[in-house]
């Protein structure tokens, strides 16, 4: 995941309104959206690769998501999948800051992360690139390849582009989220951060939605917790055809927390 914009307890409808991007390379397998055969009340995609998630829900309202840290010269060439970070929080019971707290003993084991979890008790952010491990305070915020909000332009931009999406107050048009997802415009390069890769990957890399030959948006993920306990997931999936972005398939679920078992 490179891209997860969300706002947290500010809306009279939502708890929680999560919108997310998957960037990977085309070639890399990966799963669905879907319950998982070997965990019946976990929601997400899978990475095949390493069996790892960047998304996922239980039906107990547990949720998980992690993006990557871009910092090529730090990177640890055999470092375990940062996917196992999201998977283990969601297959667990352990409450989200005291797993947070044990994943921070082990931080520097991993390339750079930042790592959201919670559930009903609240929402907590950590990232090994960072500092200290917080508590989300009711507000709109953006996670790309760098800390919480770092204004890049595509967090700034997705930012406010998702507070005008709720600025109404009304339950929202799913639709309108996946075409604030699917933004390809790509800021000037004067606004573009320098996270160590040439400007030629920087430039592709910034806008909201990505294509390029072997790397782009695979996924578009939508989140919504309303006050009430019922939770939609949508993923739209994308194929590897970086001209016509491939044909577009849709998964969507509906459950309520109360009736988590």
């Amino acid at each position: 995941m490179c891209l997860i914009l969300f706002s947290y307890d500010t809306h009279p409808f939502y708890r929680m309104v999560l919108a997310a991007n998957r960037d990977e390379y085309y070639n890399r397998p990966t799963a669905p959206a879907s319950f998982l055969d070997n965990a019946p009340d976990v929601l997400g995609g899978l990475d095949l690769k390493h069996n790892g998630m960047w998304l996922g829900i239980t039906r107990t309202g547990r949720l998980a998501a992690i993006t990557n840290y871009r910092d090529p010269g730090l990177d640890i060439s055999n470092a375990p999948s940062r996917g196992f970070l999201v998977k283990e929080f969601l297959f667990s019971k352990e409450p989200p800051q005291s797993y947070l707290e044990q994943i921070e003993s082990v931080g520097d084991q991993y390339n750079g992360f930042n790592l959201l979890v919670g559930d009903s008790s609240g929402l907590f952010y950590y990232s090994n690139r960072g500092n200290r491990i917080q508590k989300v305070k009711p507000g709109t915020y953006g996670l790309s390849n760098h800390l919480m909000d770092t204004p890049w332009p595509k967090i700034a931009k997705g930012k406010g582009a998702l507070k005008r999406l709720l600025e109404s107050n009304e339950k929202v048009n799913h639709e309108d989220i996946f075409a604030m997802l699917k933004d390809g415009s790509f800021p000037p390069d004067d606004l573009l951060p320098d996270t160590g890769v040439d400007l030629d990957w920087e430039r592709t890399l910034s806008p909201l939605f990505i294509t390029s030959d072997i790397y782009g948006t695979r996924s578009s993920s939508i989140v919504l917790i309303e006050r009430g306990g019922e939770i939609t997931f949508m993923e739209r999936t994308f194929d590897s055809d970086r001209t016509t972005l491939g044909e577009e398939k849709t998964r969507k679920f509906n459950f309520n927390i109360s009736e988590a078992v």
